[in-house]
């Protein structure tokens, strides 16, 4: 494939981050005058700990960052993780250990708090490394840069002063917005108070714009002047925003449907800043299973290490990947189904068009941390031998006392050469579907006893295994399964019917494998063996 065939295709292309990639390409036509990079941005708070809500916006903006690069035949990029831990603490999150530490450094810059737990010189410290861990064991090329970082080594003074310098026009743009008495006590630079180290929220008056000086009124009632480079100050969050948007040159940061308003004025405070507001992507916000809004504050939703736990990276990027506009409900039970579907669009991507290629989950996800085509590039085209589902089913059976060993015994059954090492994408889902079922699973199946029809179907079912080979395709097994359902002695009204029977019967849930399958993956004498329970319990 060459790259005009590449650029070719993409341009075409309605997956969506060819979508934002073609609006970067609008705004400059002809790359960036100065022929620097791309610079994609993705804002993170560290007032909470990193939860997946934080990793879907640098994984979606690195398949933005990608698509662009495919547009354009490899034009450079740059990708900056921001930490706006300058920013002062406004609660204590309910899941931090150290609760009275915490409280009694409300309101002090994050980054000038102990680390509750005890690990970093600072709160933020220790939930930035939690964010660079996730992103690095992802594999992602992206540069780290911390507010309090650009903020104390006067990297932002300049920025600062032009702030200063336009003080009362951002006032014009914020005010209005503002209730009246928040307004009253508004101002776009916050001091931070030289007696409490507390980022204040006071009226400010400039005094020397050039100079960065300001006067105002700290928390004992006397009157400060004082500089506001250096760290000695901080920008109110909308102001913040725009701000390092000029400062840095940014072109292109999404963030979630909350911040709406803080785009709409943040892009205003740029135009006055001498500016402009980067492109990007409006998204819908994550949902718990209970359809509200996840909160790192809260702790509801799945963490990054949940999803681990429970499922594998590649599965947590495809479920991510679709219509970032609209709201997904992110909880345990969406993780098995991930996994499958996730191994699905990889197993397809070799053989698919390039156009599909382009809208192809599996496409970006292998291309995310490469600069190599994803039809191209490592796995493309792999499938899985054995689903995720399947292995659930197994792990179920075998009840929540199950080890990795003895799931590999049975995968002898249906994977030759079924050796960990050999297989190593399984083995992750070994691990997975143990955990899974251990915590989730095992504690509601229920098997319950056939009824007539059900049992003597299952008696047809255990004759005609007794007369099958050890080693029977599960194709050969799942045809077996559909002819004695179909027999109109046993009364099924539909396949449906049997399915739910076995399930129900033979593995205490309402939904189930392919039981060719599950037979062929368990081994016929052991399929017998759950049959004659199933049978004996009656």
């Amino acid at each position: 494939m060459t790259d005009s065939t590449l650029i070719d295709t993409a341009k075409a292309s309605k997956a969506w981050p060819f979508q934002e990639a073609q609006r970067l390409l609008k705004r400059f036509p002809n790359g960036k005058p100065d022929g620097s990079p791309m610079l994609f941005e993705t804002g993170y708070g560290p007032s909470g700990l990193p939860h997946i809500g934080t990793f879907q916006e640098v994984l979606r903006t690195t398949f933005v960052r990608r698509a662009y690069e495919a547009l354009t035949g490899g034009a450079p990029t740059r990708l900056v993780a921001f930490s706006d831990d300058m920013d002062g603490l406004r609660k204590v999150p309910d899941n931090l250990p150290n609760q009275a530490m915490l409280t009694e450094n409300l309101g002090k810059p994050l980054s000038r708090i102990p680390d509750p737990f005890e690990k970093y010189e600072s709160f933020a410290a220790h939930n930035n490394a939690m964010l660079r861990a996730f992103l690095d064991r992802f594999g992602f090329e992206y540069e780290f840069v911390a507010g309090s970082d650009r903020y104390n080594s006067g990297a932002f003074d300049d920025a600062l002063k032009n702030v200063l310098r336009n003080n009362q026009a951002i006032l014009d743009i914020m005010l209005p917005t503002l209730r009246a008495e928040r307004a009253a006590t508004y101002s776009p630079i916050m001091p931070i108070s030289p007696t409490t180290g507390v980022v204040l929220q006071v009226p400010v008056e400039v005094v020397d714009a050039d100079a960065g000086m300001i006067q105002f009124t700290d928390e004992d009632g006397s009157v400060i002047e004082q500089s506001v480079l250096g760290g000695q100050a901080k920008l109110q969050w909308k102001v913040d925003f725009a701000m390092r948007w000029v400062a840095q040159g940014v072109d292109y940061e999404m963030y979630g449907k909350d911040l709406t308003d803080t785009g709409i004025q943040s892009g205003k405070i740029a135009k006055v800043l001498g500016g402009r507001k980067p492109d990007g992507l409006i998204y819908e916000l994550f949902l718990d299973e209970n359809g509200e809004k996840i909160s790192k504050s809260k702790g509801n939703g799945l963490t990054i290490d949940e999803w681990l736990t429970y499922g594998s990276e590649e599965s947590l990027g495809f479920y991510i990947f679709p219509n970032p506009k609209s709201a997904k409900q992110l909880h345990v039970g969406v993780v098995p189904r991930a996994v499958d579907e996730y191994w699905q669009f990889r197993e397809r991507l070799k053989d698919q068009p390039l156009d599909k290629q382009l809208g192809n989950p599996a496409w970006h996800l292998l291309r995310a941390n490469s600069k190599i085509d994803g039809p191209d590039a490592p796995g493309a085209g792999d499938k899985l031998p054995v689903t995720y589902g399947l292995l659930l089913n197994l792990v179920g059976v075998l009840g929540a006392e199950a080890s990795r060993d003895q799931v590999w015994s049975y995968l002898a059954n249906y994977i030759e050469d079924a050796d960990p090492a050999k297989h190593p994408s399984v083995d992750v889902l070994v691990e997975s579907a143990l955990a899974y079922n251990r915590d989730f699973v095992a504690p509601t199946l229920k098997k319950r006893p056939p009824v007539a029809h059900e049992a003597a179907a299952l008696r047809a079912l255990d004759s005609a295994l007794s007369e099958a080979s050890a080693d029977a395709a599960p194709e050969d097994l799942q045809t077996m399964i559909y002819e004695i359902g179909k027999d109109e002695e046993f009364g099924f009204e539909n396949l449906r019917d049997w399915f739910r029977a076995l399930y129900e019967t033979l593995l205490g849930s309402e939904q189930g494998p392919r039981m060719g399958s599950f037979i062929a993956l368990y081994g016929i004498e052991n399929s017998r063996r759950l049959i004659a329970e199933a049978l004996a319990s009656q």
